[in-house]
């Protein structure tokens, strides 16, 4: 348990879901303006979490950590860049990365193509019933700094929304 932390009551769903391709619903993540998709939406699951990213080039998703949960990046197309607290890492196509919670992380894109991650987190609900939530332990720095690999690159785009599917 982590210190500090009011111990989560999670319970496993029952059976299963089949989740077809055409269930997916692509969003637009605030404040980084990223393209998501949330695989488990409709499961109500409270154990994993599984969302797909689609980050453009010269883009950033927020720089952050966790409460509880630890999460496991994988690239499915692309080259991955990310940093974790103060390294860069290159993440080749079907690699990936596996990051503590307390540990800040960004997942980044300084090449000229689109890349698709696979992020897994688990547990899911990272606060109890009875815990306050509090955004400054996701965020205790400034979200949407980026790396200094896009050093110069304006992101979000101002007055425009990247394409969500």
């Amino acid at each position: 348990m982590i210190r500090g932390c009011t111990p989560l009551t999670m319970n496993p769903i029952n059976g299963h879901f089949l989740i077809p391709p055409g269930a997916l619903a692509w969003k637009v993540a605030k404040p980084m303006q990223i393209p998501y998709a949330d695989l488990l939406e409709h499961t109500k699951s409270e154990i994993l979490g599984a969302r797909l990213w689609r980050l453009p080039p010269g883009s950033a998703n927020t720089w952050h950590r966790h409460v509880r949960a630890e999460e496991f990046y994988f690239v499915l197309e692309g080259v991955g860049r990310m940093r974790v607290a103060n390294e860069t890492l290159t993440v080749p196509k079907h690699g990936g990365v596996l990051v503590g919670p307390q540990s800040m992380r960004q997942i980044f894109n300084d090449t000229g193509a689109e890349t698709l991650w696979l992020i897994l987190g688990a547990p899911e609900k990272e606060f109890a019933p009875d815990e306050p939530f509090d955004i400054r332990r996701f965020w205790p720095e400034d979200p949407t700094q980026l790396p200094k690999e896009l050093a110069g690159v304006v992101w979000p785009p101002k007055g425009e929304s990247p394409g969500a599917g």
